[in-house]
């Protein structure tokens, strides 16, 4: 019997301790130095890499997702001059607002005779006594429809445009666009010139306010000039 007694509390005592251990559900707590918790696992690795806990560790900017941008004015810049004066401003014009250029260029070239102003017979002169004379034009321009802006350059001639003017603007369609007139001259201005172009036109075509530049105008005078139109867009 006194053998049994310690084989029975030697079990009673190993049940005992198996019982305590199946009743601590969680570790000892951790403390830090000033008697906080310690950070979680999850925490230390967030704050470890630079990233708030709250958020996920490989959160990054979506490169593929493009950007939002401002789409431009398309600008064309057309232009007829026929002793290179109005192309001089016509190429700083485009050049200044990165647009395209056209050249109207005639079907037939107009030679010194036909330029003779003094010359009732010469082929200017005779043009423009003629309000119907629609010079032809050599070549066209590509995707007008394209071209929410048309700068239009020419010489004066006898107080208008040039009837090879008339003949380009009444080619394309220029509804809903925005027409700038700018001319040359070695002394008249603007005059009525751009506004008996109107009627060539779409009604819904808005037309700016032209100038008449001189021939010594510089780049930076195209620049100062597009810039104090109002349009949306920037010379430089």
């Amino acid at each position: 019997m006194k053998n049994i007694i310690p084989v029975i509390l030697s079990i009673l005592m190993v049940i005992s301790l198996t019982a305590c251990a199946g009743n601590s559900g969680k570790s000892p707590e951790i403390s830090t130095p000033d008697n906080k918790p310690a950070p979680s696992t999850n925490e230390s690795s967030a704050e470890s890499s630079g990233n708030p806990s709250n958020e996920p560790a490989d959160s990054k900017h979506d490169d593929s997702k493009p950007d939002d941008t401002v789409t431009g004015k398309k600008v064309l810049v057309a232009y007829f001059s026929a002793t290179g004066t109005t192309k001089n401003l016509a190429e700083y014009a485009a050049d200044a607002m990165g647009a395209d250029i056209y050249e109207i260029v005639p079907k037939q070239p107009y030679t010194d005779a036909d330029l003779d102003y003094g010359d009732k017979n010469s082929r200017s002169t005779k043009e423009m006594n003629n309000p119907s004379s629609r010079p032809a034009i050599n070549g066209s321009v590509e995707k007008m429809a394209d071209y929410d802006i048309v700068f239009v350059g020419y010489p004066i001639w006898w107080g208008e445009a040039p009837r090879i003017i008339s003949t380009f603007m009444e080619s394309y369609d220029f509804s809903g666009k925005t027409i700038v007139p700018f001319c040359t001259s070695g002394g008249s201005g603007l005059g009525s010139s751009a506004k008996n172009l109107h009627t060539l036109v779409s009604d819904s075509a808005i037309w700016l306010d032209g100038a008449r530049l001189k021939s010594n105008s510089s780049r930076n005078d195209m620049v100062s000039w597009i810039n104090g139109l109002g349009l949306d867009i920037k010379a430089e």
